[in-house]
């Protein structure tokens, strides 16, 4: 990438909608792209966790980002998922998703040989980084221990910052510890610190965080945006701390049955497409009660967000 702006914002973490089959829809995705770019989004980070990267295949997460581009959705608005335990298929979706022109991309460490060492996660991040052939590949290494059992931690961070100068430019973390986020924010000035869990966003950003990129900003976008482009001006401080209890509610109700399948579920109702609580496996949709203790909770929530936020 030619650019050196540290990357700054929110970027949803964006579901994949699917077809019966599990075949992702471009076009049904596209849509939604372009309502959270109305309803203040940054961009988006593409085939993550929320995305169900790892339940698609190679070529499935290359032609979803081809059908959006192709459907007139400019690159520099995605950061997508490009790690994978096998190094080669790393680096081939990395070097595709960079040749494309996306503004960078987000990189899971290999998560099935448990426990990593720091030397093996440096040597597969170097192979990667010398593999794709790019001088400036705007890596986002992504720290999620609950989920890879693979954590990124300061002193590897150190070694490939010195290593291959230019190459990291941001840590995702989705520890869900504000502690650690903050401590990254502080010893690497110099990266984007990105929460990966909505009520910690406004906490990292006062202390010199960079943004997030969350599961939850797919359905609350406008209190994410609100609050970014908002946490440091005195005169709204009331109004963000109204925005960040209700962005803590929502977040803890999406949790009440699995994230997901939840989350489609109120995309299903929010952009009128019932296609979106297809599923894919191993994952299933709510069930028809799930769905309607669901709504009844959510339903006054996010009218209260459209009514005080909505853009």
């Amino acid at each position: 990438m030619s650019t050196h702006t540290k990357l700054t914002g929110v970027f949803p973490a964006i579901l994949t909608p699917v077809d019966a089959t599990g075949e992702p829809n471009a076009a049904v995705l596209a849509a939604h792209c372009r309502a959270l770019l109305d309803e203040g989004s940054t961009g988006f980070a593409l085939l993550g966790t929320t995305g169900e990267a790892n339940s698609l295949s190679v070529a499935q997460r290359m032609k979803l980002l081809e059908d959006l581009l192709a459907l007139g959705l400019g690159p520099q608005h995605f950061l997508p998922g490009t790690g994978s335990c096998a190094v080669k298929d790393a680096i081939a979706l990395t070097k595709h998703a960079l040749d494309l022109g996306c503004r960078g991309v987000v990189v899971l460490p290999p998560f099935y040989y448990t426990p990593a060492s720091d030397d093996g996660l440096f040597a597969t991040y170097a192979r990667l980084i010398e593999g794709i052939g790019h001088a400036r590949p705007n890596i986002i290494l992504y720290h999620i221990p609950p989920m890879s059992r693979v954590p990124i931690g300061p002193l590897l961070i150190e070694r490939l910052l010195a290593a291959f100068p230019g190459a990291i430019v941001g840590v995702k973390d989705s520890s869900g510890e504000i502690s650690n986020m903050v401590s990254l924010a502080e010893r690497f000035p110099q990266l984007s610190i990105l929460a990966g869990a909505d009520p910690l966003m406004l906490p990292l950003l006062r202390k010199g965080g960079a943004g997030a990129i969350t599961a939850t900003s797919n359905v609350a976008m406008p209190l994410l945006a609100y609050l970014f482009d908002n946490f440091a001006d005195p005169a709204e401080a009331t109004k963000v701390e109204r925005a960040q209890a209700l962005l803590s509610t929502i977040r803890n109700e999406t949790r009440t049955f699995p994230q997901i399948a939840t989350l489609r579920a109120i995309a299903a109702k929010r952009r009128n497409d019932p296609s979106w609580t297809n599923s894919l496996l191993p994952n299933l949709p709510l069930t028809a009660a799930e769905e309607a203790t669901l709504y009844a909770t959510m339903r006054p929530l996010l009218d209260a967000m459209a009514a005080e936020f909505g853009r």
